[in-house]
């Protein structure tokens, strides 16, 4: 069982949207895991067979319990039954409370359809009625969804602080050597490497700068938050 399940289309997204949140909610002492809804056999760069075993390394250095990729096709990620099945019976094994997902507005159709696939896999995995082929586990909903909106040009529901983490957060993205090392295919396309540091801690700084501290990682909930006692909002107004 997990408390909190990072969904990405791709190996890396996580790494790039909410690593550092991971990591913080794993030093408070909560189970993380990521769920990778393809294997990357499409990607301009790299192999996926490389891309797991990059997807491994990354995962032990962001301290995640556990790490899974599903089967669906890359570049071609749909919103249908089937796939809303294969992720609910993921859920269903691992009953996380909070799942994050990627946003629902981007480039990569991916990324916005798992948006909508993931929120919908949440939905019927918690129906009493729906079976799931191979699965005795007992349908499960996750309390809370949240939205990873680093890239997102919206303003964020809160951020989290990564401050102490920043580090491993960028070593977990390095390790996808497939994809951030300097090579000629997709050189105008993917961030050159003696880039890569500059860019992320620029992010999270402008993120941190927003709440008050070095640096974070931001977040959409479509839900309104419920305040009990005023004296204890954080972030000061002025």
């Amino acid at each position: 069982m997990l408390d909190i399940l990072a969904i990405a289309a791709h190996r890396d997204d996580v790494e790039q949207t909410c690593g550092g949140t991971l990591l913080a909610m794993q030093a408070r002492g909560w189970q993380t895991g990521i769920l990778d809804l393809t294997q990357g056999e499409a990607g301009t760069r790299g192999s996926a067979a490389e891309r797991q075993a990059e997807a491994e390394a990354a995962a032990r250095i962001l301290k995640v319990s556990h790490r899974e990729a599903l089967d669906l096709p890359d570049g071609n990620v749909e919103n249908t039954l089937p796939n809303r099945i294969k992720i609910a019976g993921v859920l269903r094994r691992l009953r996380p409370r909070v799942v994050i997902l990627p946003y629902w507005q981007g480039r990569h159709p991916d990324h916005y359809t798992s948006a909508t696939l993931g929120y919908e896999a949440c939905f019927v995995s918690g129906l009493s009625k729906l079976e799931i082929p191979g699965s005795s586990d007992a349908p499960h909903r996750p309390y809370k969804i949240l939205y990873a909106s680093l890239y997102a040009d919206v303003r964020p529901s809160f951020v989290v602080d990564i401050t102490p983490h920043v580090e491993q957060r960028l070593q977990s993205l390095l390790a996808y050597r497939s994809q951030y090392a300097n090579q000629q295919p997709g050189g105008g396309l993917f961030v050159p490497e003696e880039d890569i540091r500059e860019r992320m801690l620029a992010t999270a700084r402008h993120y941190g700068l927003l709440a008050g501290v070095r640096y974070a990682e931001p977040f959409v909930q479509k839900e309104v938050g419920l305040v009990d006692d005023l004296m204890m909002l954080p972030v000061q107004s002025i």
